[in-house]
């Protein structure tokens, strides 16, 4: 075998915490999925971490087969990183966008109310709320806080497709959020008439805007997409550019920031309000884990994504996460940004296989917003010495 001498790298200044790095891979120890931080203001990600990891000196003579085959066969697929690879149903984190398209082309005001009764049926299809007794009549406000499935499954509906896909890609959503830094980045995908048609030949069906409307379907996306989505209704709705290295030399004018993703700066400040009673409120999905202290207080929204079609038969069995099989377990989400008064930071977690991303998911959020805004003065004095330790 020949030997090929290495060129010297290059130094590089990343943006990156190490303890907020550190802690996200406490929290997903033993787990698989993905934690990004992000600045909302500069895009400069704070953490990005894959589990599970593996160890990079077991390749440097060449692995052997026993290692090799342990790594490759491990079902928590440590070869992938789940933040730039790995494609979820964002499930109900995409509750935030699809509200805002509706508010955005005028289909819903704050006061359009649904009556949910725990499942809608359309053309001998059964479409199921979470909350099997449903949730009454709601509004927008209330139907984010609670994660009322048949709300979003109606202003979906009202919708379209077509419109929702356009406001997720304009909040970043089914592209590469890094360009071409990361050769192994995927876009996800975010689904529309014109794509079906052209990928399966097939005409888009009613029932597909539907489940859309709660972020399942064929949409896919990447963690890091969900976080810069976050980010970006934190900042009030201004594009950003994420960024992981530190160039002085490449700056942006800042004309180039802050471009307006919305049509109104009002129905950005209606989702942020949402967010906050969905964490900060009675009946909040994420209630329990929320921080009172305004330092550390954060708005968020849960997510569980299906990953597979649950049976009329499981349904009523009502199975608790540990009774079901790993693999077929729901994955858990959140996406939250704090603190909620003066907002600086954003956070998507993904919890592959953790069902309930009110359970699972968003308990993280509330270990890691303490350090982050905790951190936030040393990071700060850090970056204006142009210097980041590494």
């Amino acid at each position: 075998m020949s030997f090929k001498k290495g060129k010297k790298g290059k130094t590089l200044k990343l943006t990156v915490d190490t303890e907020i790095q550190k802690l996200a891979n406490e929290l997903l120890q033993d787990k698989a999925g993905s934690i990004c931080v992000m600045d909302i203001f500069t895009g400069e990600v704070i953490a990005m971490h894959s589990s599970p990891s593996f160890d990079p000196n077991l390749f440097v003579f060449g692995i052997s087969q026993d290692n090799w085959q342990l790594i490759r066969n491990d079902p928590m697929k440590p070869l992938l990183n789940k933040t730039l690879q790995g494609r979820y149903s964002p499930g109900s984190t995409l509750k935030p966008i699809v509200a805002l398209s509706a508010l955005e082309n005028g289909i819903i005001n704050t006061s359009f109310t649904v009556r949910c009764t725990g499942k809608t049926e359309m053309y001998d299809q059964t479409y199921h709320c979470w909350k099997k007794e449903g949730h009454g009549y709601v509004s927008l406000r209330n139907a984010m806080k609670m994660s009322c499935d048949t709300y979003f499954y109606e202003i979906a509906r009202k919708l379209g497709v077509d419109k929702l896909s356009e406001t997720a890609k304009k909040f970043g959503l089914g592209k590469k959020v890094f360009d071409n830094l990361f050769e192994i980045e995927k876009d996800g995908l975010i689904p529309n008439t014109q794509w079906k048609k052209n990928t399966l030949g097939k005409g888009w069906l009613l029932g597909e805007t539907i489940i859309t409307g709660i972020g399942q379907g064929y949409i896919q996306t990447t963690p890091i997409q969900l976080c810069l989505m976050t980010a970006q209704i934190a900042n009030g709705g201004h594009k950003i550019y994420p960024k992981i290295i530190i160039d002085d030399e490449d700056k942006l004018k800042p004309k180039d920031y802050y471009t307006p993703l919305y049509k109104n700066s009002k129905n950005i400040k209606i989702i942020q309000d949402a967010m906050f009673g969905s964490t900060n409120e009675v009946m909040g999905t994420s209630y329990r884990s929320r921080i009172d202290n305004p330092k550390y207080q954060f708005a968020g929204k849960t997510g569980t994504a299906q990953v597979k079609k649950i049976t009329e038969r499981e349904r009523e069995l009502d199975l608790k996460t540990s009774e079901i099989p790993y693999e077929q377990r729901d994955h858990a989400l959140y996406i939250a940004y704090g603190p909620y008064v003066n907002p600086r930071y954003a956070l998507s977690i993904v919890v592959e296989h953790g069902g309930n991303g009110s359970t699972t998911a968003a308990p993280m959020a509330k270990k890691l917003f303490k350090l982050i805004i905790d951190r936030h003065e040393l990071r700060q004095s850090i970056n204006d010495k142009k210097y980041l330790e590494i």
